[in-house]
């Protein structure tokens, strides 16, 4: 689960946790954050999710950051964009619009870099990640996000001895042990979705379920 796994697996196009559609839970449960449009949102391991351009279509600012340039270059790409390029220590930015995307480690980046961001938005990045590296990913990452921060947490849930992640399966007893201490976590909604999922069925997964939850920095 090192970068190199993550570059390799773009470099091969074995990207089944990309979506060709905005996350149906975005869409539903974002209102519930409270907002004010020109907010700064933070999307850590972005990939190039259509989900940064639904934020930015609704008058917010995208910090994104995602390891593989390939991933990166073919988000603006694909939009028929030409970003804007510069460098940081946290990597090479690529800036479009309300949208900034940054090739990089998001475990380097600071507090201060992300002192304006005023909500995240997780949904494969979580979820991408080992236990280990889970609770590394929320005691540091997390925990330079603002206080009063909020969140919309998205996370699969299945029998985690049927199937070898990524992605894995973070049930609601995990969420709790990994935020309890920093932040507020409010369970938005439970919905099955393995019918959707020919992917998992093909592997055995007798169940699978998503579930949304806003979370806020205390």
């Amino acid at each position: 689960m090192e970068a190199e796994f993550w570059k390799q697996r773009w470099r091969d196009g074995q990207i089944g946790f990309h979506q060709e559609s905005v996350t149906p839970l975005l869409e539903k449960h974002w209102g519930a954050l409270e907002l004010a449009s020109g907010s700064t949102v933070f999307v850590p391991l972005a990939g190039k999710s259509l989900d940064m351009d639904w934020l930015a279509v609704r008058g917010h600012r995208v910090i994104g950051i995602e390891l593989s340039e390939r991933a990166v270059q073919q988000f603006f790409a694909e939009r028929d964009l030409v970003p804007t390029l510069s460098t940081s220590r946290f990597g090479q930015h690529y800036t479009s619009g309300a949208i900034d995307l940054i090739c990089g480690d998001a475990f380097a980046l600071d507090a201060a870099t992300l002192a304006d961001c005023a909500a995240a938005f997780d949904r494969a990045a979580l979820i991408a990640l080992p236990p280990d590296m889970r609770l590394r990913y929320t005691n540091e990452l997390y925990a330079r996000l603002p206080t009063g921060c909020r969140g919309l947490l998205v996370t699969l849930e299945y029998p985690q001895h049927e199937k070898n992640g990524p992605p894995f399966s973070v049930d609601e007893t995990e969420v709790h042990v990994l935020f309890d201490r920093d932040w507020r976590i409010d369970l938005l909604e439970r919905r099955d979705i393995l019918a959707e999922q020919p992917g998992f069925i093909a592997e055995g997964v007798s169940a699978l379920q998503t579930a949304a939850y806003r979370l806020q920095r205390r």
